[in-house]
């Protein structure tokens, strides 16, 4: 009796069906192959983020161990620190500016491009080009551009009788200068909007046009509503890309003239790499963190009333 009990308890054992067993195996395998990413994650992302926000609680200037002190840097930045609130100012500005101009911009272009006509292909490649130039090469270029003497914005300008004026020498000028080199890149932006617009079923144009719906009612009407998630899209980017200008206020104005270039990643550059505040630039990091996630949630909660997805129609 007693060597027949134990098979009997043996198979009395519940056993795991095949399928889960091939499910965990399946599990397991999945984490093996995303293991590089997560461990990359780890190391590049995640563990500097934490370190950074740690360095922003204390006083460290590369050379000599980090001192606790608490919100000190927080409360220095915003009550302390006028510099501060310029940078603020001038990122603001050129966000508010630059993002409305660089979506119709973009926008527009896209819809010149999405023409059937014959070498189509070599303007958009021509339009696309600027965004993938090295931007401190598009910074030098730009300067030349902008020279007071004989650059080639002031030579055109007197073309018709207008001086121009001292474009990155005069602080009333310097900022819309930069805004006005923003549209250079639109190239990025415009590819996306090309594809959206491509994508949208021309079975929706015919039956306007059946309808009598003219050129600009098929653009207000089926155009953009369909390409909202287009801009979407490229709105956060654009919201995300303004409010982290560095090199054009690094290679071309150094902050000036007179702080009206100062973006915010210039001084977080500057209290980091010139005075060696690292403490203190870690702490604006995380307020510039925070900035961007508000604002880009401020934008995906606002989606629900102006952004359309032909799934979700009734």
């Amino acid at each position: 009796m007693a060597t027949l009990s134990k098979p009997l308890a043996d198979s009395a054992k519940p056993r795991l069906p095949r399928v889960n067993r091939w499910k965990k195996s399946e599990t397991w395998l999945f984490y093996l192959c995303i293991s590089p990413w997560l461990i990359g994650f780890l190391i590049w992302t995640a563990g500097p983020m934490i370190y950074s926000f740690y360095l922003g609680l204390t006083s460290w200037d590369l050379f000599t161990a980090p001192r606790w002190v608490g919100l000190d840097n927080y409360k220095d930045i915003f009550t302390d620190n006028p510099d501060f609130w310029q940078s603020m100012k001038v990122t603001a500005t050129y966000t508010f500016a630059s993002v409305p101009l660089s979506l119709v911009g973009a926008l527009a272009i896209a819809l010149l491009l999405n023409s059937k006509v014959r070498g189509i292909a070599f303007f958009r490649t021509i339009f696309y080009l600027p965004s993938v130039l090295p931007a401190i090469a598009v910074a030098v270029l730009w300067i030349w551009v902008f020279n007071p003497q004989y650059g080639i914005l002031n030579v055109l300008l007197g073309l018709v009788g207008i001086s121009g004026p001292s474009w990155l020498g005069d602080p009333h000028w310097a900022l819309p200068a930069l805004i006005f080199m923003s549209l250079w890149s639109l190239g990025g932006s415009m590819i996306i909007y090309l594809a959206g617009l491509q994508g949208i079923s021309a079975s929706l144009y015919e039956a306007a046009e059946l309808d009598g719906a003219n050129k600009v009612q098929q653009l207000f009407r089926i155009t953009i509503p369909q390409l909202t998630p287009t801009i979407f899209f490229n709105l956060i980017l654009s919201i995300i890309g303004s409010f982290q200008v560095f090199t054009q206020a690094y290679a071309m104005t150094k902050g000036g003239p007179q702080q009206s270039t100062l973006f915010y990643m210039y001084y977080l550059f500057d209290m980091a790499f010139i005075k060696f505040r690292m403490g203190y630039a870690s702490a604006l990091a995380w307020i510039l963190f925070a900035i961007i996630l508000v604002f880009t949630l401020l934008v995906i909660r606002s989606s629900s009333l102006w952004v359309y997805y032909e799934s979700e129609a009734k």
